[in-house]
């Protein structure tokens, strides 16, 4: 579980991000959604510590985030993976080193057990062992957030952190990405925390969803509440296209 309390964040003298608290809960599908300049990013940067808080606290399972040192940090880094919005594989490495890349630096594992865990990781997210020696260019877009997923996985992380992972994808390759994630989540009662746009995995696998509106918390509920939220401004984020508009409807009688 993380939680974060009270959280304020601004830049030169401008407020981004006001009295923020919430909780992302463990083996769900916690999401951050918003308007583009809502504070949603910022959010998910100061929960990972790419940004520092002005004030407030990020806690992890109880342990508090924002005064831990660097060396706690640097082991909390340990447990944590991070799937980028375009997948951020290396260019120069196959399939299989990149999901490698992470081991070889943060764990103490000999090289056959590297590439035991990283065939592992590859298995589970249904890469072919075909592919493995393949270069990130020789695969498809979807394929690479597999990668990308196996890669994230190598550590066996407690927190995942996904940036719009559903970017760039078709809606058929969205939804596979989005069960997966969300498959992987419930399996090894991870904390994931995804930042989204996408109404579509919202819908699919929002589990636990903050709404960010303005810099603040404007709501948060399930996936199911949305549709009973009497919340103006999430209702018209929500359901600002024709298709969500009857779907609302439907859902309402």
């Amino acid at each position: 579980m993380i939680e974060v309390k009270d959280i304020i964040k601004s830049f030169d003298g401008n407020t981004v991000l006001q009295d923020i608290s919430a909780v992302f809960h463990s083996g769900k599908t916690n999401m951050i959604i918003g308007q583009s300049g809502s504070g949603k990013t910022v959010l998910l940067k100061c929960i990972i510590g790419l940004y520092p808080v002005d004030s407030g606290r990020v806690e992890y399972d109880g342990r508090n985030f924002t005064a831990m040192t660097s060396g706690e940090v640097g082991m909390l880094r340990h447990e944590v993976g991070m799937l980028f919005q375009g997948s951020a594989l290396f260019d120069s490495m196959t399939v299989m080193q990149n999901v490698i890349f992470p081991l070889s630096m943060l764990s103490n594992k000999t090289q056959k057990e590297q590439l035991e865990r990283a065939k592992w990781c590859l298995n589970r997210v249904n890469i072919e062992e075909k592919a493995h020696s393949l270069m990130p260019s020789e695969i498809s877009g979807g394929m690479q957030k597999r990668v990308a997923i196996a890669r994230a996985l190598a550590l066996q992380p407690k927190y995942l952190f996904c940036d719009e992972p559903n970017s760039g994808l078709d809606p058929k390759t969205a939804l596979v990405i989005d069960k997966l994630i969300h498959e992987l989540t419930q399996e090894f009662d991870i904390t994931t925390i995804i930042n989204s746009h996408d109404m579509n995995s919202v819908m699919e696998i929002g589990e636990n969803i903050i709404f960010i509106n303005k810099g603040e918390k404007a709501w948060q509920g399930t996936k199911e509440q949305i549709f009973t939220s009497q919340n103006v401004e999430l209702d018209a984020f929500v359901f600002a296209s024709e298709l969500y508009k009857k779907v609302k409807e439907a859902h309402r009688n």
